[in-house]
């Protein structure tokens, strides 16, 4: 029975942490969406309220939305006049006390992190932690600010240092290069085998220092 028990985990485990990370990510949209129709119905006459509720009962339409929203936005991006808009909306939500320290903040996170131009979790490396002759997986996510590194001796890098089994969340740190063995390994290859505790080995590569 134990032999039995254990297959069905290993078959029901990834469909359900595979659904539960979809219906969580839905759930976002969906609540997105939510909260702009609550807005609407704040400001539009009371009239339009009814048609609004039902609108937003109707299954599955505000994920819809909210991804064609998204789709859409990306193309008036690329191009040129949709480059002057969010230069535009970039100058206006400047000129908003508090605002402004959260949107810019996110906004250059989110550009270090989805640019196909940047260096943010490109390469995975081995780091000394939680102590020397102890080592941990972290990704490389830049390098540290000017001040900083002009209060520490020899060159550092910024990590990502994810914990296991949920890589979503970590630990910033910053670690003197000397120190840091760079792996061959993609950044996916590196999450599996963090997620895994271990256990799913990743592709065979040869392993070089940064030094």
């Amino acid at each position: 029975m134990k032999k039995y028990f254990i297959a069905g985990i290993l078959v029901w485990t990834p469909l359900a942490v595979t659904i539960w990370v979809m219906t969580w990510g839905l759930s976002v949209l969906d609540g997105v969406f939510g909260s702009v129709i609550s807005a609407l119905m704040a400001v539009l006459p009371v009239d339009l309220t009814p048609a609004l509720k039902s609108f937003r009962n109707l299954p599955g339409v505000g994920i819809l939305i909210v991804i064609a929203v998204i789709l859409l936005t990306g193309v008036v991006a690329a191009n040129f006049a949709g480059q002057w808009w969010i230069r535009l909306w970039d100058q206006i939500i400047a000129r908003i006390p508090i605002v402004k320290s959260i949107y810019s903040s996110v906004k250059q996170v989110s550009g270090t992190l989805f640019s196909s131009k940047g260096n943010a979790f490109r390469k995975a490396v081995l780091i000394p932690y939680p102590r020397n002759g102890s080592w941990t997986i972290a990704f490389v996510t830049g390098n540290p600010a000017e001040e900083v590194a002009g209060k520490l001796s020899g060159e550092h890098v910024n990590v990502f240092l994810p914990t296991t089994p949920n890589p979503t969340s970590g630990f910033f740190m910053i670690v003197p290069r000397a120190d840091i063995i760079e792996l061959d390994m993609g950044v996916e290859e590196a999450l599996k085998h963090i997620v895994s505790m271990g256990s799913v080995a990743p592709l065979n590569h040869s392993v070089t220092s940064v030094k």
